[in-house]
């Protein structure tokens, strides 16, 4: 991790200094070598003060400093320096376990969500469930031929999962979206194929047809949701 990278990094930092040496505060810089000093030792702080916020938001400050510090002196340690990696390691892992952990138990949550939902939404009219799982609905029914998993479409789609959070929307930017047919998640591809051009559908589709347990980090989609999308198949570019 790192968090841990940057708090070792302070050991480092520390050995350039000699034994004894005290701080003293610097009102303003007098020279070219104040002025790299304290740059150095900015930029080390300020990205030391980043990755505590992100990885390490606990941290106590007052210890921190004082464990620099004790560092800087090479006096009066709390900890010995051989067990300064695994107390820092032995933490994390905890940690580390206890986040997945939670985010099992929430993947879970939203896995039995999306059963519940696609249970009862293809009892509703106009919906018709197909032999993988997948659901829809015809807005509109266009003409012509079936689009082809070859074929090149282009589209229009406005994606939400299943409370209505809108994670990704064609319509919204106001951009069709272009691309060969068999390019999307497996329940989106699947629909498409059923759709003619001029055609609009709303797809309803479970997770193990979307991105199951491995949806883009940090996005509005979680592990194992089901998902919605409106399509509409505006042309059929080449076949």
């Amino acid at each position: 991790m790192k968090i841990i990278k940057s708090i070792l990094s302070v050991a480092i930092i520390a050995s350039m200094f000699s034994c004894g040496n005290q701080f003293k505060e610097v009102k303003s810089l007098e020279t070219e070598i104040d002025s790299v000093s304290y740059a150095i030792g900015l930029s080390t702080g300020l990205g030391m003060s980043g990755q505590l916020k992100s990885g390490f938001e606990e941290v106590n400050r007052d210890v921190l400093k004082q464990a620099i510090i004790n560092g800087l002196d090479s006096t009066n340690l709390l900890i010995d320096q051989k067990d300064i990696q695994k107390v820092i390691q032995n933490y994390f892992q905890k940690k580390q376990a206890k986040e997945r952990k939670e985010e099992l138990a929430k993947a879970e949550v939203y896995k039995k969500e999306g059963v519940a939902f696609l249970e009862a939404n293809k009892s509703k009219d106009g919906v018709v469930t197909t032999e993988s799982g997948l659901q829809y609905t015809i807005l509109k029914e266009g003409k012509g031929a079936l689009v082809k998993p070859t074929d090149k479409v282009k589209i229009h789609y406005h994606g939400t999962t299943i409370d209505g959070t809108v994670f990704d929307s064609s319509v919204d930017k106001n951009q069709p979206y272009t691309a060969r047919a068999n390019q999307f998640i497996k329940g989106f591809n699947e629909g498409l194929a059923l759709m003619k051009k001029g055609s609009k559908f709303k797809f309803f589709i479970p997770q193990e047809l979307a991105y199951g347990a491995s949806p883009r980090a940090g996005g509005a989609i979680k592990p194992y949701m089901a998902l919605i999308f409106e399509v509409e198949v505006l042309d059929i570019l080449d076949k």
